[in-house]
């Protein structure tokens, strides 16, 4: 016993920059059997670290998220390899749901690597402001996360990351913390994206944002990466198979961050995240993954709940994102206030617990009960939660709410584009959850909230519409009157349009004047172009600028502005003439489309009208 103590008293200390690893306590703080026990991770330890720096690589670059106005989250990955720990056996019998104490269980590494970071006011880092250490090993795919506090509000800081003892650093990554709830802010910028496909195309979108960089934080909305097998195509994505272990998460992510526009915007905005692990994710499963024995043997003998155990792991691990209390599921729905100018709500319309959604095979059944009070998109706890946040934020007399919301809000008539009469809806949005819907309209005008702007994703489509309650308040298409703010979906940044992934540019306009014509709150919509959308915010008004990447067979920093959208303090509408009464694609409500291939090059900061052959169709300028 008397052998023992001299290596149990130096663990206090070494646990003290364990613990400042966050990733060691994923994906719970509250939930501590579900991470990782440390006193067992110093007890295989062999030496402090590895003594041979040279033997590592800052693989992965740096990131930085979920910004609050003293603090921001740091993340890189040193490791002495750039592939994944290849922990895949499946954890049975009592142990925790997430057990790493033997070998049968995770590839064990007895060399813990010590990682020390400094936060500075300068790009030289010679002012520095906060600082401090952590360790990682396999345990957590050598992944590091770490909070670097003591900041200042609403301020830009440079940080970067070296193996302890070395001269072996990280690329240096810029970040900027949140204002303070009741500052006054005079504006703020985000870029928003959704639905990054790897095999599809270059993220040419995340680039021309951080070229431009006019804006202060970036938003994702969901897709950051996709679970499908890929075979042939422009970039084959690791494991080349449908994802499911734990490893296969690890590596999938991976293979994302070796796009270099994707690392560019990671190191130089802050990220405030949605997750999503599969299509059409709800309560008991996904679109092709279901609570079922069938859907067990088709996947090789993988359940539901070891899938988003994996899933989940692997998100945290590989996003800087904060260790959210968790409550009672996975909990990734949470809030930023940005001083006084804007409250972000940022909801899990996915995974937390949804009802079921359509499953390429139930459209009818989902369509029938869409209606039915008890369904609910997001929960009990968190729509009794988001519902607070609303109320408590106008009570506070915060300028702007802003929703983020993984999927489309406003009803929309589909029937001209994959709907029938029968189903005219989009099940797996907002429109298969009408009471769900409808509680939150509710709280909106019950309470006279004002200013809201949701902003949503995956529907691969880029639209602009009034925030209304149809058939229930009086509603103005040519004025806005009625409306409670206006919701911004924005297309993917290289997933493929669902008008066709080959249509012409005339075709997809034709199916947008087709939806245009069927729902009055619509004002714009456009479904040809991949790219983004950026929020430019003050207190007089938010103005929602889109951008579209005509071309994803190669990287570069093309983009063509396609067009602006304007909702003035207390307006509660898109301001009319809607986009100034002209876009550059798409269809609009009384107002004209002026094609262009009028381009700006991101890289250089020019303007010149190209050519582009976009998905086998050439785009000839002034085409509409």
């Amino acid at each position: 016993m008397l052998s023992l103590l001299p290596f149990l008293a130096v663990v206090p200390a070494v646990l003290a920059d364990y613990s400042g690893n966050i990733n060691y306590g994923s994906p719970s703080l509250r939930h501590r059997g579900l991470g990782i026990h440390l006193p067992s991770v110093v007890r295989r330890q062999t030496v402090p670290s590895y003594a041979n720096a040279s033997a590592l690589n800052f693989t992965h670059g740096i990131a930085s998220g979920d910004p609050y106005s003293d603090s921001v989250i740091l993340w890189t990955r040193v490791a002495p390899t750039a592939d994944n720990d290849r922990s895949n056996v499946t954890v049975s019998g009592t142990v925790p749901l997430y057990n790493h104490l033997t070998e049968e269980y995770v590839r064990a590494s007895t060399q813990p690597i010590c990682v020390s970071y400094v936060v500075a006011r300068d790009e030289d880092l010679k002012r520095v402001v906060s600082q401090g250490r952590a360790y990682t090993s396999s345990d957590i795919d050598y992944t590091v996360k770490v909070e670097a506090k003591g900041l200042k509000a609403f301020t830009q800081y440079w940080y970067q990351f070296r193996v302890c003892g070395s001269e072996l650093v990280s690329p240096k990554g810029r970040t900027k913390t949140a204002p303070r709830a009741n500052d006054d802010v005079s504006d703020i910028g985000l870029a928003v994206y959704s639905c990054s496909n790897f095999p599809n195309g270059f993220f040419n979108a995340y680039g021309n944002s951080a070229r431009k960089d006019n804006v202060d934080y970036v938003l994702h909305l969901g897709d950051y990466i996709y679970e499908y097998a890929t075979s042939n195509s422009l970039r084959p994505v690791q494991p080349r198979k449908e994802i499911f272990s734990l490893y296969d998460y690890r590596r999938r992510l991976a293979t994302y961050r070796t796009d270099s526009d994707l690392l560019l915007s990671h190191s130089k905005f802050a990220w405030i995240t949605i997750a999503e692990f599969a299509n059409n994710g709800y309560r008991d499963g996904f679109s092709g993954m279901n609570n079922t024995e069938d859907s067990f043997i088709r996947a090789g003998r993988v359940s539901v709940d070891q899938r988003k155990m994996n899933a989940v792991r692997a998100y945290f691990e590989w996003m800087p994102l904060r260790q959210v209390d968790m409550d009672d599921g996975l909990r990734v729905w949470r809030s930023f206030a940005l001083g006084k100018l804007v409250d972000l709500v940022m909801l899990d319309t996915r995974n937390y617990d949804r009802s079921i959604t359509t499953l390429n095979w139930n459209t009818d059944y989902v369509t029938e009960i869409s209606n039915d009070a008890g369904r609910t998109l997001m929960g009990g706890l968190q729509e009794s939660w988001f519902y607070r946040q609303l109320i408590n934020s106008k009570k506070r007399a915060a300028k702007w709410r802003l929703i983020g919301s993984q999927i489309v809000f406003s009803r929309v008539n589909i029937t001209t584009w994959f709907g029938t009469e029968e189903n005219p809806y989009n099940s797996d949005a907002w429109d298969g959850y009408f009471a769900n819907k409808n509680r939150t309209l509710k709280t909106l005008y019950d309470n006279n909230i004002g200013n809201n702007i949701f902003m949503s994703g995956d529907s691969h489509l880029n639209w602009a519409s009034d925030l209304v309650w149809l058939d229930e308040k009086s509603y103005n298409p040519k004025t806005g009157a009625g409306s409670l703010g206006a919701e911004f979906a924005g297309t993917a940044v290289s997933s493929s349009s669902p008008f066709g992934a080959s249509s012409s540019l005339r075709q997809t306009n034709n199916q947008s004047s087709l939806l245009i014509r069927d729902n009055s709150e619509l004002q714009w919509q456009e479904g040809y172009y991949r790219g983004y959308y950026e929020l430019q915010i003050s207190p007089q008004e938010v103005v929602a600028q889109y951008f579209g990447c005509p071309d994803l067979r190669t990287r570069n920093g093309y983009e063509i502005s396609l067009g602006n959208f304007t909702v003035t303090d207390g307006g509660n509408a898109i301001q009319r003439p809607i986009g100034g009464g002209v876009v550059a694609n798409g269809a609009l409500q009384d107002g004209q489309v002026v094609g262009t291939n009028l381009t700006l090059d991101t890289n250089t900061g020019r303007w010149a009208v190209r050519g582009f052959n976009f998905s086998g169709v050439t785009i000839p300028s002034g085409t509409a």
